[in-house]
């Protein structure tokens, strides 16, 4: 029975994941852990110039957990990357970054939407790409960099996407997949292609964008190079390479499924076949990225666990995720909420001053304690979930019985059952490594040894032990 990898890299984390099939069950375990943070460069003043992601190290700690594999004696046939959006690099002519590989989280998108906009419409680009405005779209960078450091884009040579790039260094083949791709701002959502009208118009240069290939191909082998340095030699699958569509594509989904996966973001939407483009699903901002096969996943980004990274930071380490959400918990008849989708959240130098200063800009009671804040945390995003399940409902024309949440952040049992109150719907928790099993299906769809969607989901519910939270059942 073979052996497959999946790396698994978040925007705060990373992870091996190796898995195999074994009684019909999938098998895995996480051979390796590692911390991702961006780098941060100050100016003078004190305020920050740049925030971008150090490649370098990521790469090594992608070497590293493939070298425990060798260690362990389990050596994978297949691997296959995963990481977040939108971000991306430049390559020049000889194969090496142009520049530095800018996190999202950057300041330099802030006003970039509406110089874009004059050239493109809002209303236009929805239509052709489906993509729900955010700042830090692929786009947005690109269009900022041209401002910028337009040095960087005259030498490259190459687009590729974050995990495309992971995949090149693996493989030595260049190739952005649609998943991916399907994040940046650039994709026609009909043709599931570069829009070249958008990229003239931006005044890029169309031989940046390499072809979109599809979920499931397979780019080679190791290079030479990789495959002495870790002990073997493993096949580089494409699979479903944003994160979120491998999540979604492991939760164990029905017609009558509503999605959420709950990490530093909180995606919450449902499969379709068709993407949603007309002005109401642009007004209320949902996206329509790709999905495995070419489906398409109809979303809202939400801010998600991010909010209680960023108060950590204010209050101390000592504050831990499990103390945090006790302490909402003890606290959870206070009333403040706040806006979760508000930009004013996205990065700024103090979370807890946000808060507080968005509660007294708005008339709440404001927050005075670590878990008056923690409550209006999880308060906030509970009802932002109830708020877009009911969108998603009137978007699709469609009605929903149960909310799968999978993802790290499902192991908050609290934010799980505030979530289905909020919702008015049945809950259905797991799996936990959702993104790294949907890698690892991706692989095993692509070789044969699973041969549809539905059996897979079906594997997966054989395999993790899932939660249901009702309701009606619920007390806080």
């Amino acid at each position: 029975m073979a052996y497959y990898l999946a790396v698994d890299l978040g925007a705060s984390s990373g992870k091996h994941v190796l898995a195999r099939i074994v009684d019909d069950k999938i098998e895995f375990e996480v051979v390796h852990r590692f911390k991702n943070e961006f780098i941060e460069v100050k100016n003078s003043d004190g305020t920050n110039s740049s925030r971008y992601w150090d490649l370098d190290y990521l790469f090594t700690e992608i070497v590293a957990g493939m070298k425990k594999c060798a260690e362990m004696g389990k050596i994978p046939s297949f691997v296959g990357v995963d990481t977040w959006g939108v971000d991306y690099v430049l390559l020049n002519s000889f194969g090496s970054i142009s520049g530095n590989a800018v996190s999202y989280r950057d300041e330099r998108t802030s006003d970039i939407p509406e110089y874009v906009f004059r050239m493109i419409p809002e209303e236009e680009l929805y239509k052709i790409t489906g993509i729900q405005r955010q700042p830090f779209n692929t786009i947005f960078q690109l269009y900022a960099q041209s401002l910028r450091s337009p040095e960087e884009l005259q030498s490259a040579q190459t687009l590729l996407m974050l995990p495309c790039y992971f995949n090149y260094l693996l493989s030595g083949v260049m190739a952005n997949e649609y998943t991916i791709a399907s994040t940046s701002g650039l994709v026609n959502a009909r043709s599931r292609d570069w829009d070249d009208d958008i990229i003239r118009r931006l005044g890029l240069s169309r031989s940046l964008f390499h072809e979109i290939l599809p979920t499931g191909t397979i780019l080679g082998e190791l290079t030479p190079g990789i495959a002495a340095e870790v002990g073997y030699n493993a096949k580089v699958a494409l699979v479903c390479t944003h994160d979120t569509a491998s999540a979604v594509l492991a939760a164990p989904l029905t017609e009558k499924s509503i999605y959420l996966s709950s990490g530093t973001w909180s995606l919450m939407g449902v499969e379709i076949e068709n993407a949603v483009l007309n002005e109401q699903s642009r007004l209320e901002n949902f996206t329509n990225e790709g999905g495995f096969k070419g489906s398409y996943r109809f979303l809202k980004n939400i801010m998600g666990l991010w909010l209680l990274r960023a108060v950590r930071k204010d209050f101390g380490s000592r504050h831990d995720y499990n103390y945090l959400s006790r302490i909402a918990r003890e606290n959870e008849d206070f009333p403040s909420i706040i806006d979760v989708s508000d930009n004013r959240f996205f990065a700024p130098a103090s979370m807890v001053d946000e808060i507080i200063k968005a509660c007294t800009e708005s008339g709440m009671q404001v927050p005075e304690t670590a878990g008056e804040v923690s409550a209006v945390i999880y308060r906030s995003l509970a009802a932002y979930y109830g708020k877009t399940a009911e969108a998603i409902e009137r978007l699709t024309g469609n009605s929903y019985d149960t909310v799968n949440m999978v993802g790290g952040g499902t192991r908050d049992k609290y934010l799980n059952k505030l979530t289905a109150k909020a919702c008015k719907k049945r809950v259905l928790v797991g799996p936990t490594e959702a993104t790294a099993l949907g890698n690892i299906i991706s692989q095993m769809l692509t070789t044969g040894e699973l041969k549809t969607v539905k059996q897979a989901r079906e594997m997966i519910k054989n395999s993790v032990a899932l939660e249901e939270y009702r309701y009606e059942h619920s007390t806080f």
